[in-house]
């Protein structure tokens, strides 16, 4: 019962954050990624900031993390035993920018954005399923990534 409290308090903070920051909005996340509007003037830069927050808050989180004998909510610390490059993971980060480009959404604000019940918000998450489902009926059973447990 504590996990599961803490897990929903972090998807809260998650999902607050996404949409103060407009993080959430996926014209404002186009217009940050059009960066061939510099020269227009059409480029907006106000999600660099954010994200530079959110690696400031991540690097902290970590050290913290790193110095803790075991996590405040779980049982023990899981962290990804793999460090590689393969293929598969620049094909997928690949697929994941050009989808962020092309629609403005990636998973965490579109889920987020279910809030507002827009028609197209709906249509990306539920594509995104099957997206997922596809893959892990194909693809997903070949790639069990090891974690390593401190």
């Amino acid at each position: 019962m504590r996990q599961t409290f803490w897990a929903i308090l972090a998807g809260l903070l998650f999902g607050a954050g996404l949409g103060v920051s407009q993080m959430a909005n996926p014209a404002k996340v186009l217009a940050f990624l059009d960066v061939g509007a510099i020269p227009s003037g059409g480029w907006d830069p106000s999600l660099a900031l954010v994200m530079v927050g959110a690696l400031i808050v991540t690097f902290a989180g970590f050290a913290v993390a790193r110095r803790l004998n075991k996590p405040l909510a779980a049982e023990r610390f899981e962290w990804p035993a793999r460090r590689d490059i393969d293929a598969r993971l620049v094909a997928g980060s690949v697929l994941f920018g050009i989808g962020w480009g092309v629609v403005g959404y990636c998973p965490g604000p579109a889920i987020a954005s279910l809030a507002w019940a827009r028609s197209e918000t709906i249509a990306f998450v539920l594509a995104m399923i099957a997206g997922m489902v596809i893959w892990r009926r194909t693809l997903g059973s070949s790639n069990k990534a090891p974690v390593s447990v401190r």
